[in-house]
């Protein structure tokens, strides 16, 4: 059961961070970088869940 939420959380948040660099992109990089950092932060720590229970 944790193994299956740290990989679905991961998937999410590497989506996310996909979408705020692109975010971060088409607005020539005016916009905070956070955007894109923040969740990819929280994807590398689902992953080391995901790995942990593997």
């Amino acid at each position: 059961m944790k193994k299956k939420l740290a990989l679905a959380l991961s998937i999410i948040f590497i989506i996310l961070t996909f979408v705020g660099a692109g975010y971060v992109l088409l607005n020539g990089g005016k916009v905070n970088a956070g955007y894109a950092c923040v969740p990819m932060v929280f994807a590398m720590i689902s992953i080391s869940f995901y790995r942990k229970y593997r």
